[in-house]
Parts: C-alpha cells; sequence; structure tokens
C-alpha cells in the first residue's frame, strides 16, 4: 500500500472510530436517560447518519483542498502563512485531495452496506455497556465498601450518622406518614 491508501485507511479508522462514539452516546442517552428500550434498526439509521456526515466533510474537505491546489498554481513567491499554498504545493494539495475524496467514498460505502452497519452498531452498544458496567462498578466498590478498608471511616462516621437521622430517617417517617394517609383515605 502507497502513503495515499495508508492515509485513507487511517481517515476511515478515525472517522468510523468518531462514528462509534456517536452511536455510543445516543444508545446511552435513548435507553438510560429516556428509558427506551435498545432497537438495532434505529441505531443503525444512526450509524447511517454518522457515517453520511463524516462523508460530506471529507467531501468538503478535498473540494477546499482542490480551490487552495487551483489558487496555489503558479504562484511562486514566498508564503504568508501557514495556509498560503504555493506551486511547489501543488502535488502535496493533489495527494490530500485525493485522500479526502477516497475517505467520503469508503465512508459512503460504509453506510450503504448493512454488514458494516450492524458491526458498527454492535461494537457502540459493545462500548456503551462497557461505560455502563465501568460506572456501576465503581459505584458498589464504593458503596460496598467496608469500614476496615476505608481510611476515612472513623473520621466520616460522625456527619455519615448525623445525615443519617436529620435526612434519611426524616425522609424514610415522611414516606410513612403520606403511606398511611393514603391507606387510610382508601
Amino acid at each position: 500500500m502507497g502513503r495515499t491508501a495508508d492515509a485513507i485507511a487511517e481517515g476511515v479508522a478515525i472517522a468510523t472510530a468518531a462514528a462509534r462514539l456517536v452511536v455510543k452516546n445516543q444508545i446511552l442517552v435513548g435507553t438510560i436517560a429516556r428509558g427506551g428500550v435498545f432497537d438495532a434498526e434505529k441505531y443503525r439509521d444512526v450509524a447511517r447518519q454518522a457515517l453520511l456526515a463524516m462523508s460530506a466533510e471529507s467531501e468538503q474537505a478535498a473540494e477546499n483542498v482542490i480551490r487552495l491546489r487551483k489558487r496555489a498554481r503558479g504562484r511562486h513567491s514566498d508564503p504568508a502563512g501557514t495556509h498560503d499554498y504555493r506551486d511547489r504545493d501543488v502535488r502535496n494539495l493533489r495527494r490530500r485531495a485525493k485522500q479526502s475524496a477516497g475517505v467520503a467514498e469508503r465512508l459512503t460505502a460504509m453506510a450503504d452496506d448493512p454488514a458494516q452497519l450492524e458491526s458498527l452498531v454492535e461494537d457502540a452498544r459493545s462500548a456503551a455497556w462497557g461505560d455502563v458496567r465501568g460506572n456501576l462498578d465503581r459505584r458498589l466498590v464504593v458503596e460496598g465498601m467496608r469500614p476496615d478498608q476505608d481510611p476515612d471511616y472513623a473520621t466520616m462516621r460522625e456527619a455519615r450518622m448525623q445525615a443519617l437521622r436529620l435526612v434519611d430517617l426524616q425522609a424514610l417517617s415522611s414516606q410513612q406518614r403520606a403511606k398511611r394517609k393514603r391507606e387510610t383515605a382508601s
């Protein structure tokens, strides 16, 4: 593989990772925040839209580089800045345009391939579950910690007991009164 093929493969890998992140976040929001059910078909459409958006972005990049290349042709003076291209940059700009167009083409093909979309959604679902599992593990470690494992247990005990008396027991008492009130009203 040449430099162009390597650059296209790298661009596709980066765009695919970004699309996976978009889908993962939509899965987390849709299933946890909104209490929905995981629907692979819905998330395949999200994946398709994410890939097409990144394809369009790559196409725009290619068009922009083509415009820069046309403007650079025949200019032989010293550049005034980083993006002030000259004739000697034309070859590199042509390669960059070809790479961006190649990335766009591959992303569009992926968006039209049901197997690719399914794989992307499954990877995103797995990553979403990894996030949820990690958060649960962290919460269980903190909430399930034994007194002998917590170095601040003795110093924080009084504050926890006060919070229990003033907040938790008061809330429990209030809930019980409301429950009895509902039961007697029925």
